[in-house]
């Protein structure tokens, strides 16, 4: 099986399996390549609905040239923990943070997630995110506005009063209860709408129909996170959240 980067004969190999509508293990297959090294190459480069070959070869040598020129400090000896393989690492934080584009975050916030989820301590300084990612104090900070503001990280002072940003057990809990909470005000806006147009309206019907389905999708949501935060996430001995044992 070969090795090595893809070349740009197999990258036009690939976006022709692509264009043909064939899944990535066929493509690997007919390129003698595992599976994982075709996802990763298609995914970190636009998806396979946007995926290019020339522009895909065009940025990988980019990416190698910005790498021999500016390696962030202290990358490597990160990669090195627990044994890591420093450019699977890197290949797959490029996977991470393109899926996360594509489920509808700006490429910097996503850079900047990714960044969080894949530190060992689940915490980064702005100035760390800043070495880490190689990009000014104003992008850093910008995306933390925005992560805060969907719940995706929470902030936290150090013992140097420095501010922290975390990811970590609890966040994906609290994004899901402030996305429920974006769809209570989308309902609400919903059943106003029902009362301007008048209910026997096709349009109020319309709004109407909007407003019950997130009301259900609300409701699943909350019931899913409360049982997956108890059953995931509550240590073994301590009470039930509301079972009137606290402070006893």
């Amino acid at each position: 099986m070969p090795g090595g980067r893809l070349t740009q004969q197999e990258r036009q190999q690939i976006a022709l399996g692509l264009a043909d509508g064939h899944a990535y293990a066929e493509i690997a297959r007919r390129l003698d390549r595992p599976t994982s090294t075709v996802t990763r190459e298609v995914m970190r480069n636009g998806g396979p609905t946007a995926y290019r070959a020339e522009l895909a070869h065009r940025a990988t040598e980019h990416r190698a040239h910005r790498r021999r020129q500016t390696a962030p400090q202290g990358s490597a000896e990160s990669g090195q923990v627990h044994g890591r393989d420093v450019e699977a690492v890197r290949e797959y934080e490029e996977v991470f943070t393109t899926v996360l584009m594509q489920s509808g975050l700006p490429r910097m916030m996503a850079r900047v997630l990714v960044c969080l989820y894949t530190t060992d301590a689940g915490s980064l300084t702005a100035s760390e995110l800043v070495q880490r990612l190689q990009v000014s104090p104003a992008s850093v900070s910008k995306a933390i506005a925005f992560l805060e503001g969907q719940s995706l990280v929470r902030r936290e002072r150090d013992e140097g009063r420095r501010d922290r940003y975390v990811v970590d057990d609890d966040v994906w809990y609290q994004s899901m209860i402030a996305s429920v909470h974006a769809n209570n005000r989308l309902v609400e806006t919903a059943r106003q709408g029902v009362g301007v147009l008048g209910p026997d309206s096709p349009a109020a019907t319309r709004l109407e129909s909007i407003a019950r389905f997130l009301d259900f999708v609300s409701e699943s949501i909350v019931r899913a996170a409360e049982q997956a935060r108890e059953v995931l996430y509550t240590k073994p001995g301590t009470p039930p959240p509301g079972d009137g044992t606290e402070g006893r």
